[in-house]
Order: C-alpha cells, then structure tokens, then sequence
C-alpha cells in the first residue's frame, strides 16, 4: 500500500453524503472496484428556475467543500461553453444542471461563495462556469494536486482508482454534451465525476501535508482562482494545424482568409470549425492558390461532397487573399516577446545556452528530488527568460526578484533560486 492509498484508506476520511455502497467492498489493496451507481441515484436535470432555486438553497445549506466539474461539447459545438454542470456537497447530495435551459448560474455561485471548490484539472472548466457566473474564490485542484504529490498518472479515473480504490467508467468524456435530452448512461457518467471528488481531495492534502507540499499546493491553488481571464488569443488563425508548411506571404494571406471565414460560418450554426472546414484542406488551397472552384474542387478536402454554393464561397475567400496588396500581406512568423527558440541560442549567444542548459540540468535534478514534474517546480518560460537576459547583479535578491517578475510563487522562488543562481555564477552570467 502506498502512502498515498494508506492516507485514502484511513477510517477518518471524510466522503461526501454518506460512505460508498456497503456491497462495494473497495480495497486500495486489492483489486479496484467499479463505481456503477451513484450513491443516491441519478439525480434529475435541472432546467427550471424553480428547481435551480430550491438546489441553490440545499447546496448554500450543505457543509464543507463542493466538488465542481462542467460536461463542453468540444469539437461539436462552437467555443467551449458548458452543457452541462455537476455539483456535490456533504448535505446536499449530486446536482446536474443544465446551463442551456438555466444560463446564469450567478445566484449559485454566490451561494457557494464561502466554500472551497474541488476540481479536477481547474484550468479546463473555469472558463466556461465563469460565462454562466460562476468563479470560486477557493479551490482545490485534485489533478495539480496529484502533479505535485508526484502521481505518474494524474488523469481522474487514474487517480480515483490509484488512491480510492474504485474505478470511473469513462466511456462519455468526448461525447456532443450538447445532446437533449441528455441520455441516462451520460448522466450517471456525469454525476460519477463528482462522487468520489472530495474524497480524493481529502485523501490528497493528507498525502501532501504527509510530503511537505500542502503549502505548494495552497499557493498554486490561490494562483488560479486569482488569476484574470486570459487575453484573447493574437492571430489565432497562425495556429491552423500544419501552418509549418506554409512559407509565403500570399499563402498565409490565404489561410488567414479562410480561417476567418470558416470561424464566422462556424459562429453562426454553432458547430466547431472543424465540421465546417478541416485545416487539412486550408492549408492545401493556401499552398495551390488555385485560380478558379473548378481547380478549388480538385484539392484534398474540397471533394464532391462539397456543393458549388459552399466552394464558391471558399474560391471567394483565397480570391480576396489573392487580391491583397503586397502591403497587406501578413509576415511570415509573429513578433515574439521574449528570448528566440532555444535551439538557436548556441549561434545567437553561446553563453546564454551555456547558462540554459546548466539551469535545466539544475531544475532536473531538483524536480527528481521533490519528485514532480520539472514544469512544476518551475516554467520552463520563465527559467529560459532568465538564462537569455539575467539580472546584472546575479545573487540570490536579484534572481529571486525575476522570478517573482514572471509570476513565479514564493515556494518555487525559495526552491529554485538557489539552483538558478549557481547555474548562472558558474556559467559566468
């Protein structure tokens, strides 16, 4: 038995509206266990403001943390809005919810303004509840819990069935959430999300504070419910899948155009980008900039299946690139703030990829000391920043400084200064 499941198999853990089914005979020991059935059955969907008004009152009632996850329909639909919300709480028992039919969710979330949120992999679903009005001002993310507890495997069966001793069925994750009605298996696959969620967690801090990392996680925690929105994304069509192949101006003027023409279709039925146009083919009529539909229809992607309404209005689209003055054209590549790529250091400044290669060697041997991932006890972004332009004064207050600078939090800054500063000291920084 690990620590982990030993934490997980003391008799004072805390589960959420009652222990697992008495038949279930669970045993981190043994054999895992499958999780069938919620312990209260599956709950109904929730769709009236009458019925969100009565779960809001028992979950504002209800005692300790809640456990939060959010169903997208990624690659279905348009954007990453949610379709469906999962709740638990000790006294309150399993909400589902359904964010289509009850859109602002705001008078839940403040509901559930003192308690601390579990969720599992945060970063992913707080976007889309804080559309429909809801932000935790605590959290606990069992996912960068498990990353920093140093779990190899940190995805949410792995770690109910690791440290729990029970096994999720995770046959529904990519299906279209946006379904209705939503199918029963779908939604005892949802409510099961967050059966066992708090029970993870409380498992969890007793391994972490067990390692001396509760601390660390309390400061990642707080990083992330504090965090701002992120800034929109610049020329977000220079992500189009295979854009490495495309060099010249007129080409990436082409897939700039299609790109944004497949996204406004794609805004307006509300399906992803991918069913309207693949980037396969963007990228193939970027590269040909064929002339006319008749040589458009010969390419990859723009097959028979295509009607002429819909390849006239993508000939349109590399028409209007192919119209585009040399002035208009974008530059290849995008303006980079910060250091080049590391590959190019070794030609660009031999002394900094002196200093990076001494530093990542430095953090390496220190994330196998604290056991967890390198990108964890500190971002690779920030300790290439750092090797490229370091402090005049390299010494421990200056290196800290930096750190702190790039977002760093003060358990990394007390653990990786140290290890920064020696590797640029010895690399003659």
């Amino acid at each position: 038995m690990t620590d982990a499941q030993d934490t997980a198999a003391d008799s004072s853990l805390r589960t959420t509206g009652g222990t697992p089914p008495d038949d279930a005979g669970s045993s981190v020991t043994g054999a895992p266990t499958p999780l069938l059935e919620p312990r209260e059955g599956i709950p109904p969907v929730i769709a009236e403001a009458a019925d969100l008004a009565r779960v809001t009152a028992a979950f504002a009632a209800g005692s300790g943390p809640v456990a939060v996850d959010a169903e997208r329909a990624s690659g279905y639909r348009y954007g990453q809005r949610a379709y469906l919300v999962q709740l638990r709480r000790e006294g309150a028992g399993t909400a589902l919810i359904d964010p289509v039919a009850c859109p602002d969710l705001s008078g839940l979330g403040a509901a559930l303004s003192d308690a601390e949120w579990v969720l599992h992999a945060a970063t992913q679903d707080l976007p889309c509840l804080r559309e429909i009005g809801m932000v935790p001002a605590r959290l606990f993310d069992t996912e960068l819990a498990g990353r920093l507890a140093g779990f190899p495997r940190v995805g949410l069966g792995a770690m109910v069935e690791g440290v729990l001793g029970y096994v999720l069925e995770k046959g529904h994750s990519a299906v279209d959430w946006s379904t209705r009605p939503l199918p029963e298996p779908w939604l005892r696959y949802a409510a099961l999300d967050v059966e066992l969620l708090v029970d993870l967690r409380d498992a969890l801090e007793k391994e972490l504070d067990r390692q001396g990392k509760l601390e660390w996680a309390l400061q990642e925690f707080d990083a992330i419910a504090t965090a701002p929105p992120p800034e929109p994304r610049k020329d977000p069509w220079r992500r189009t899948s295979g854009m490495h192949k495309v060099r010249r101006r007129r080409q990436l003027a082409v897939v700039r155009e299609l790109w944004q023409t497949r996204d406004r279709i794609a805004q307006r039925r509300d399906v992803s980008p991918g069913k309207v146009l693949s980037d396969a083919a963007i990228v193939e009529a970027a590269l040909a900039l064929p002339g006319n539909v008749h040589a458009l229809a010969a390419l990859n992607g723009f097959g028979h299946r295509m009607g002429r309404r819909q390849l006239e209005q993508w000939q349109a689209a590399v028409d209007r690139a192919r119209a585009l003055p040399e002035t208009a054209l974008p530059q290849p590549g995008q303006p980079v703030a910060g250091p080049p790529p590391p590959r190019a250091w070794a030609d660009k400044d031999p002394a900094a990829a002196a200093r990076l290669s001494a530093a990542r060697a430095g953090v390496s041997s220190l994330a196998e000391r604290v056991t967890m991932p390198q990108e964890n006890v500190i971002s690779p972004d920030t300790v290439r920043r750092i090797c490229w332009e370091p402090p005049k004064v390299v010494d421990a207050a200056s290196v800290a400084a930096a750190l702190a600078g790039y977002g760093a939090r003060p358990w990394q800054i007390e653990l990786v200064t140290p290890v920064l500063v020696d590797a640029l000291v010895t690399k003659g920084a």
